[in-house]
């Protein structure tokens, strides 16, 4: 754990030494493909969890009888 933390400490006082725009550049090319892969893992999760608790969009949803009857205004809105 000691080595990964000394690499870890190494790349951030790279990082930090760099010129502001290559510094954007490599936190930007480092913090996207991250930040979809953590979106895309988050995504997938909580749709089998949806699916499991069988909340998922998919599901058909009843409309309420109160809601189906109501006539319309002359505009078409309910």
């Amino acid at each position: 754990m000691q080595r990964i933390a000394g690499w870890w400490d190494g790349f951030e006082l790279w990082v930090a030494g760099l010129p502001f725009i290559p510094q954007f550049l490599v936190v930007l090319v480092g913090m996207v493909p991250i930040s979809f892969a953590i979106a895309f893992l988050l995504d997938r999760t909580l749709r089998m969890a949806f699916r499991v608790l069988r909340r998922d969009d998919r599901a058909e949803v009843p409309v309420p009888v109160a809601l189906a009857e109501r006539p319309t205004v002359g505009s078409g809105v309910r």
